[in-house]
């Protein structure tokens, strides 16, 4: 068997390959070619397309270009989502490389919140944590950090530095050994199929009579038509960083591995494909 710290850094160095292609109505004073990146899955797009502004605005003129968005075959992508977490939801079945269409006008209020700079990032995605940690720990440990953790846990994500962000984030996937497991389980599900963003309750890694919960057990209690009756077709993919975890698996074995950085478990409900 991999040694558990291998799935750690799967999940991190997780990438998909991605092509930015600018919106055909947007002024440009010569032809804008597309742009190809490696996006991180853990990460932001806010945080990693940088280099995609500065690629297009070399093209278009300074009074042409408003806040940046992007968008997927229509459907705005939400900048304070994981990266990961928008393919698996909008173009898990699609053919690499993931296009995403740029836009600089016509910003979409209804469907997105402004990011007017990386602070915004930093303050929904340290919120997150801090959420998560109430849920695991009562905030102990997230509250018994320094300021200069926080940094580093920000820091790290920012500069895709694994070690550096591992090294406080590993405090706040501790538990107490008597306890065989966090309080809460810190998770949401999103499925496309409804208007709710997402499914977020209170539920407990360990049984009342000490058995592991499982994921299936969790998705049984608050999503049941993610999951197949047992003589029934399979309608759903249950997805968590691009791979569709066994629902056997323990939820806190899941927690401690496949949680994005906000110490989230993000789970895509998707539509079995039909090909």
């Amino acid at each position: 068997m991999t040694d558990d710290k291998d799935v750690l850094r799967d999940v991190w160095f997780g990438r998909i390959p991605t092509c930015f292609t600018l919106y055909q109505d947007e002024i440009t004073e010569r032809e804008a070619e597309p742009y190809y990146l490696l996006l991180p899955r853990v990460s932001y797009l806010t945080l990693v397309t940088d280099k995609v502004k500065k690629h297009f605005q070399k093209v278009m003129r300074q009074e042409d270009v408003s806040e940046i968005w992007f968008e997927y075959e229509g459907t705005p992508l939400k900048w304070h989502y994981p990266i990961g977490l928008l393919f698996d939801l909008l173009a898990s079945s699609s053919a690499l490389p993931w296009n995403i269409t740029v836009h600089f006008k016509s910003f979409p209020e209804k469907d997105l919140l402004h990011c007017p700079s990386k602070d915004a990032v930093e303050a929904h995605f340290m919120s997150c944590m801090k959420e998560a940690d109430a849920l695991k720990h009562k905030s102990q440990v997230i509250n018994e950090m320094q300021k200069k953790d926080h940094k580093q846990l920000w820091m790290g994500l920012q500069n895709d530095r694994f070690d550096q962000f591992w090294a406080i984030n590993r405090k706040l996937m501790e538990y107490p050994p008597e306890e065989n497991g966090f309080r809460y389980i810190p998770f949401r599900i999103y499925q496309t199929t409804t208007e709710r963003p997402f499914i977020q309750k209170l539920f407990r890694p360990v049984a009342a009579d000490g058995q592991l919960h499982t994921l299936g057990d969790l998705l049984r209690e608050v999503c049941p038509s993610a999951v197949a009756p047992e003589d029934g077709e399979k309608k759903s993919q249950v997805m968590i960083h691009g791979i569709e975890p066994m629902l056997e698996t323990p939820l806190q074995w899941l927690s401690e591995h496949l949680s994005y950085p906000d110490n989230f478990l993000h789970i895509s409900i998707v539509p079995q494909p039909t090909d």
